[in-house]
């Protein structure tokens, strides 16, 4: 019964699509993206790159993080961002820098005596150097 339904239904024919001019409109111009000043990368001088680098987070966890992943790890000033520090680093070391992870360390509280304090917080940041890449400490304390 269903098939004599569908040949019973009478077939919409398409209508013929209306041939298209050869002649196309001229596209508006782009407006050009106006980039503000704050949205500006922020180039750092070559003296705060040099000071951003505090000293190198050395542990049992990113000894191993050397050995396995050519992972360093460095205690940063907490104001710096990932592109500072990779430039940092490259500049400090002469290496190429594959990739920056960011730590916030918040600072824990001690208590002497009555008194209680709390430590610093910190900012460590993980620099994963490029295939053969590596950073030799000792020759950058000696030279």
């Amino acid at each position: 019964m269903s098939a004599a339904k569908k040949e019973a239904a009478p077939k919409a024919e398409k209508a013929p699509k209306a041939e298209k001019s050869a002649v196309k409109a001229p596209k508006a111009p782009k407006a050009k993206k106006v980039v503000a000043i704050k949205d500006a990368p922020k180039v750092a001088s070559t003296e705060k790159l040099i000071n951003l680098l505090t000293t190198p987070h050395i542990t049992e966890k990113t000894s191993l993080a050397m050995q396995n992943a050519n992972t360093y790890s460095f205690r940063v000033l907490r104001n710096s961002s990932k592109p500072e520090i990779k430039a940092a680093v490259e500049l400090m070391f002469g290496v190429k820098v594959a990739k920056v992870n960011v730590v916030n360390e918040t600072g824990k509280t001690r208590r002497f005596g009555k008194l209680q304090g709390r430590t610093q917080d910190i900012k460590k940041a993980y620099v994963r150097l490029a295939p053969g890449q590596t950073i030799d400490y000792e020759a950058k304390i000696k030279a």
